[in-house]
Protein backbone atom coordinates (compact mmCIF):
# COMPACT_ATOMS: atom_id res chain seq x y z
CA UNK A 1 0.00 0.00 0.00
CA UNK A 2 0.96 3.77 -1.22
CA UNK A 3 0.88 6.20 1.88
CA UNK A 4 -2.96 7.81 1.14
CA UNK A 5 -1.13 10.93 3.03
CA UNK A 6 1.75 11.15 0.44
CA UNK A 7 -0.89 10.46 -2.78
CA UNK A 8 -3.46 13.07 -1.52
CA UNK A 9 0.02 15.84 -2.04
CA UNK A 10 1.11 14.24 -5.27
CA UNK A 11 -2.58 14.61 -6.42
CA UNK A 12 -2.51 18.08 -4.99
CA UNK A 13 0.16 18.72 -7.19
CA UNK A 14 -0.88 17.02 -10.07
CA UNK A 15 -4.21 19.12 -10.28
CA UNK A 16 -2.66 22.35 -9.59
CA UNK A 17 -0.12 21.74 -12.92
CA UNK A 18 -3.67 20.48 -14.86
CA UNK A 19 -5.30 23.83 -13.79
CA UNK A 20 -2.38 25.93 -14.73
CA UNK A 21 -1.90 24.43 -17.70
CA UNK A 22 -5.51 25.23 -19.15
CA UNK A 23 -5.51 28.83 -17.75
CA UNK A 24 -7.77 28.04 -15.16
CA UNK A 25 -8.26 30.05 -11.91
CA UNK A 26 -9.41 27.75 -8.78
CA UNK A 27 -12.85 29.90 -8.97
CA UNK A 28 -12.87 29.30 -12.72
CA UNK A 29 -12.55 25.70 -12.47
CA UNK A 30 -14.92 25.20 -9.10
CA UNK A 31 -17.86 26.86 -11.15
CA UNK A 32 -17.05 24.70 -14.18
CA UNK A 33 -17.06 21.68 -12.67
CA UNK A 34 -19.79 22.41 -10.14
CA UNK A 35 -17.81 22.31 -7.11
CA UNK A 36 -17.30 24.90 -4.24
CA UNK A 37 -14.18 26.60 -4.60
CA UNK A 38 -13.10 25.65 -1.57
CA UNK A 39 -13.43 22.16 -1.86
CA UNK A 40 -10.73 22.96 -5.14
CA UNK A 41 -8.67 24.26 -2.37
CA UNK A 42 -8.97 21.72 0.06
CA UNK A 43 -7.67 19.49 -2.85
CA UNK A 44 -5.33 21.67 -4.23
CA UNK A 45 -3.75 21.70 -0.56
CA UNK A 46 -3.90 18.20 0.05
CA UNK A 47 -5.89 18.08 3.28
CA UNK A 48 -9.05 15.89 1.99
CA UNK A 49 -9.76 12.36 0.64
CA UNK A 50 -10.46 12.80 -2.50
CA UNK A 51 -13.70 11.62 -4.44
CA UNK A 52 -13.59 9.62 -7.56
CA UNK A 53 -16.88 11.58 -8.73
CA UNK A 54 -15.49 14.83 -8.40
CA UNK A 55 -11.80 13.82 -9.92
CA UNK A 56 -13.58 12.71 -13.06
CA UNK A 57 -15.57 15.59 -13.23
CA UNK A 58 -12.40 17.73 -13.47
CA UNK A 59 -10.59 15.86 -15.63
CA UNK A 60 -13.80 15.79 -17.80
CA UNK A 61 -13.56 19.49 -18.15
CA UNK A 62 -9.85 19.97 -18.46
CA UNK A 63 -10.19 17.28 -21.32
CA UNK A 64 -7.39 14.89 -20.07
CA UNK A 65 -6.43 12.66 -22.54
CA UNK A 66 -6.60 8.94 -21.71
CA UNK A 67 -2.68 8.17 -20.56
CA UNK A 68 -2.97 11.38 -17.94
CA UNK A 69 -6.33 10.49 -17.20
CA UNK A 70 -5.66 6.66 -16.09
CA UNK A 71 -2.54 8.11 -13.88
CA UNK A 72 -4.10 10.73 -11.97
CA UNK A 73 -7.32 8.89 -11.60
CA UNK A 74 -4.69 5.64 -10.04
CA UNK A 75 -3.24 8.80 -7.90
CA UNK A 76 -6.43 9.42 -6.33
CA UNK A 77 -8.19 5.99 -5.64
CA UNK A 78 -4.76 5.70 -3.88
CA UNK A 79 -5.11 9.15 -2.02
CA UNK A 80 -8.68 7.39 -1.01
CA UNK A 81 -7.70 4.79 0.79
CA UNK A 82 -7.50 3.63 4.57
CA UNK A 83 -4.50 1.80 5.59
CA UNK A 84 -4.89 -0.22 8.63
CA UNK A 85 -4.40 2.46 11.19
CA UNK A 86 -7.31 4.05 10.48
CA UNK A 87 -9.49 1.17 12.11
CA UNK A 88 -8.01 2.38 15.67
CA UNK A 89 -6.29 5.89 15.21
CA UNK A 90 -7.81 6.71 18.26
CA UNK A 91 -6.44 3.92 20.31
CA UNK A 92 -3.01 4.05 19.06
CA UNK A 93 -3.17 7.47 18.98
CA UNK A 94 -2.98 10.36 15.87
CA UNK A 95 0.91 10.82 15.91
CA UNK A 96 1.38 6.99 15.34
CA UNK A 97 -1.37 6.86 13.04
CA UNK A 98 0.29 9.04 10.77
CA UNK A 99 4.01 7.39 10.81
CA UNK A 100 2.00 4.48 9.90
CA UNK A 101 1.04 6.15 7.35
CA UNK A 102 4.18 7.92 5.65
CA UNK A 103 5.53 4.69 6.32
CA UNK A 104 3.25 2.57 4.15
CA UNK A 105 4.75 2.15 0.86
CA UNK A 106 8.08 4.05 1.43
CA UNK A 107 11.48 3.35 -0.07
CA UNK A 108 13.38 4.42 2.46
CA UNK A 109 13.14 5.82 5.46
CA UNK A 110 16.13 7.38 7.69
CA UNK A 111 15.67 9.91 11.14
CA UNK A 112 17.49 10.99 13.88
CA UNK A 113 16.56 10.44 17.16
CA UNK A 114 16.98 11.94 20.40
CA UNK A 115 15.35 8.58 21.76
CA UNK A 116 16.02 5.06 20.97
CA UNK A 117 14.43 4.62 17.38
CA UNK A 118 10.36 2.76 17.77
CA UNK A 119 11.15 1.05 14.23
CA UNK A 120 13.58 -0.67 16.42
CA UNK A 121 12.19 -0.68 20.25
CA UNK A 122 11.83 -4.03 22.21
CA UNK A 123 7.86 -4.55 23.42
CA UNK A 124 9.52 -3.85 27.53
CA UNK A 125 11.16 -0.54 26.37
CA UNK A 126 8.48 1.02 24.67
CA UNK A 127 5.55 0.13 27.58
CA UNK A 128 7.51 1.79 29.68
CA UNK A 129 7.99 4.99 27.62
CA UNK A 130 4.23 5.06 26.85
CA UNK A 131 3.61 5.16 31.04
CA UNK A 132 6.16 7.92 31.06
CA UNK A 133 4.71 9.90 28.42
CA UNK A 134 1.46 11.03 29.36
CA UNK A 135 1.10 13.68 26.71
CA UNK A 136 -2.21 14.61 24.78
CA UNK A 137 -4.16 11.50 23.91
CA UNK A 138 -7.16 10.62 22.85
CA UNK A 139 -9.82 9.73 25.07
CA UNK A 140 -10.05 6.09 23.60
CA UNK A 141 -6.34 5.73 23.89
CA UNK A 142 -5.55 2.43 24.84
CA UNK A 143 -1.76 1.34 26.25
CA UNK A 144 -2.39 -2.25 24.82
CA UNK A 145 -3.83 -1.23 21.00
CA UNK A 146 -0.85 1.30 21.00
CA UNK A 147 1.94 -1.22 22.14
CA UNK A 148 0.02 -3.55 18.76
CA UNK A 149 0.19 -0.91 16.42
CA UNK A 150 4.22 -0.47 17.51
CA UNK A 151 4.47 -3.88 16.15
CA UNK A 152 2.30 -3.76 13.21
CA UNK A 153 4.81 -0.61 12.45
CA UNK A 154 7.91 -2.67 12.61
CA UNK A 155 6.65 -5.11 10.42
CA UNK A 156 7.38 -2.82 6.99
CA UNK A 157 11.31 -3.43 8.10
CA UNK A 158 10.96 -6.91 7.70
CA UNK A 159 9.12 -7.74 5.12
CA UNK A 160 10.16 -8.34 1.34
CA UNK A 161 10.22 -5.50 -0.98
CA UNK A 162 10.45 -3.23 2.48
CA UNK A 163 12.39 -0.07 2.24
CA UNK A 164 15.95 0.45 3.70
CA UNK A 165 16.26 1.74 6.98
CA UNK A 166 18.61 4.62 8.47
CA UNK A 167 19.02 6.26 11.88
CA UNK A 168 21.13 8.23 13.57
CA UNK A 169 20.65 8.39 17.46
CA UNK A 170 22.41 11.10 19.45
CA UNK A 171 24.86 9.83 21.89
CA UNK A 172 22.20 11.52 24.93
CA UNK A 173 19.86 8.72 23.89
CA UNK A 174 22.19 5.78 24.80
CA UNK A 175 23.60 7.05 27.80
CA UNK A 176 20.25 8.53 29.45
CA UNK A 177 18.45 5.95 30.67
CA UNK A 178 14.91 6.33 29.36
CA UNK A 179 13.93 2.75 31.30
CA UNK A 180 14.90 0.76 34.22
CA UNK A 181 18.64 -0.27 33.47
CA UNK A 182 18.14 -4.02 32.76
CA UNK A 183 15.53 -2.75 30.07
CA UNK A 184 17.71 -0.38 28.28
CA UNK A 185 20.55 -3.39 28.22
CA UNK A 186 18.25 -5.70 26.73
CA UNK A 187 17.32 -2.97 23.66
CA UNK A 188 20.97 -1.75 23.39
CA UNK A 189 21.48 -5.71 22.81
CA UNK A 190 18.86 -5.71 20.42
CA UNK A 191 20.04 -3.01 18.20
CA UNK A 192 23.39 -4.85 18.17
CA UNK A 193 21.46 -7.91 16.83
CA UNK A 194 19.72 -5.67 14.79
CA UNK A 195 22.38 -4.08 13.12
CA UNK A 196 24.71 -7.19 12.61
CA UNK A 197 22.00 -9.19 11.56
CA UNK A 198 20.23 -7.22 8.95
CA UNK A 199 23.01 -4.54 7.77
CA UNK A 200 22.08 -4.70 4.16
CA UNK A 201 19.16 -3.18 5.15
CA UNK A 202 19.22 -1.52 8.32
CA UNK A 203 22.11 0.86 9.43
CA UNK A 204 22.61 2.52 12.84
CA UNK A 205 24.68 5.39 13.31
CA UNK A 206 25.76 6.80 16.88
CA UNK A 207 26.42 10.54 16.85
CA UNK A 208 28.89 11.73 19.54
CA UNK A 209 28.43 14.27 22.14
CA UNK A 210 31.68 15.33 21.25
CA UNK A 211 31.13 15.43 17.52
CA UNK A 212 31.25 18.83 15.36
CA UNK A 213 28.97 18.95 13.00
CA UNK A 214 29.68 20.40 9.76
CA UNK A 215 28.98 24.19 9.43
CA UNK A 216 27.74 23.80 13.64
CA UNK A 217 24.22 23.87 12.55
CA UNK A 218 22.59 21.79 15.74
CA UNK A 219 19.50 20.10 15.43
CA UNK A 220 16.47 21.42 17.55
CA UNK A 221 14.16 17.80 17.34
CA UNK A 222 14.07 14.87 16.32
CA UNK A 223 12.75 14.57 12.56
CA UNK A 224 12.50 11.55 9.64
CA UNK A 225 12.55 11.40 6.37
CA UNK A 226 10.36 9.06 3.94
CA UNK A 227 11.40 9.10 -0.05
CA UNK A 228 8.90 6.71 -2.15
CA UNK A 229 9.40 5.14 -5.54
CA UNK A 230 7.21 6.79 -7.56
CA UNK A 231 9.68 9.86 -8.49
CA UNK A 232 6.60 12.01 -8.58
CA UNK A 233 6.01 11.61 -5.33
CA UNK A 234 7.11 14.62 -2.98
CA UNK A 235 10.46 13.48 -0.13
CA UNK A 236 8.66 13.90 2.90
CA UNK A 237 10.01 15.01 5.74
CA UNK A 238 8.21 14.71 9.50
CA UNK A 239 9.86 16.73 11.73
CA UNK A 240 8.67 15.93 16.08
CA UNK A 241 7.33 18.30 17.89
CA UNK A 242 5.54 18.42 21.62
CA UNK A 243 1.86 18.44 20.54
CA UNK A 244 1.53 18.27 16.99
CA UNK A 245 4.39 16.79 14.58
CA UNK A 246 4.71 18.94 11.61
CA UNK A 247 4.91 17.12 8.23
CA UNK A 248 6.76 18.83 5.98
CA UNK A 249 6.45 18.12 1.33
CA UNK A 250 7.88 21.54 0.15
CA UNK A 251 10.76 20.95 -1.63
CA UNK A 252 12.25 24.57 -0.34
CA UNK A 253 11.71 23.44 3.67
CA UNK A 254 12.33 19.54 2.73
CA UNK A 255 15.92 20.67 1.40
CA UNK A 256 17.22 22.20 4.58
CA UNK A 257 16.54 18.79 7.31
CA UNK A 258 17.54 16.90 3.62
CA UNK A 259 21.07 18.89 3.98
CA UNK A 260 20.70 18.55 7.69
CA UNK A 261 20.71 14.59 7.79
CA UNK A 262 24.21 14.71 5.62
CA UNK A 263 25.99 16.84 7.71
CA UNK A 264 24.73 14.46 10.30
CA UNK A 265 26.55 11.45 8.42
CA UNK A 266 29.22 13.09 7.94
CA UNK A 267 29.77 13.64 11.57
CA UNK A 268 28.53 10.37 13.24
CA UNK A 269 30.21 7.03 13.76
CA UNK A 270 30.63 4.49 10.97
CA UNK A 271 28.25 1.56 11.25
CA UNK A 272 30.55 -0.71 12.83
CA UNK A 273 31.80 1.77 15.44
CA UNK A 274 28.50 2.21 16.44
CA UNK A 275 27.88 -1.45 16.98
CA UNK A 276 30.77 -1.41 19.08
CA UNK A 277 30.17 1.34 20.75
CA UNK A 278 25.82 0.31 21.88
CA UNK A 279 27.69 -3.36 22.65
CA UNK A 280 30.55 -1.64 25.10
CA UNK A 281 27.46 0.63 27.00
CA UNK A 282 24.72 -2.55 27.22
CA UNK A 283 28.46 -4.24 28.84
CA UNK A 284 28.33 -1.49 31.22
CA UNK A 285 24.75 -1.28 32.00
CA UNK A 286 25.10 -5.07 33.04
CA UNK A 287 27.64 -4.51 35.66
CA UNK A 288 25.34 -1.04 36.88
CA UNK A 289 22.64 -3.33 37.08
CA UNK A 290 24.49 -5.93 38.93
CA UNK A 291 25.95 -3.24 41.60
CA UNK A 292 22.19 -1.98 42.01
CA UNK A 293 21.34 -5.49 43.31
Amino acid sequence: MISPYVRRHRLATELIRLREEHGYSTQRLGTAVGIPRQRISQLQNGHVRPNDDEIMRILNVLKVGDRRWEQITTIAREAGERGWWEKFRDEMGPSQALYADLEAGARSIAEYQTLLPGLLQIPEFTEVRMRVNRGPRPEDFDPTRALEARQIRQRILHRDGGPSYEVIIDELAVRRHAAPPEVVRAQLDHLVQVGRERKKKITIRILPISASLPGYVVPGSPFFTYRYPDPGDPVVVAVEMVRRDLVLTDLAETSQYLDLYRRLQQAALTPDESLAFLATVAEELSDYAGNRR
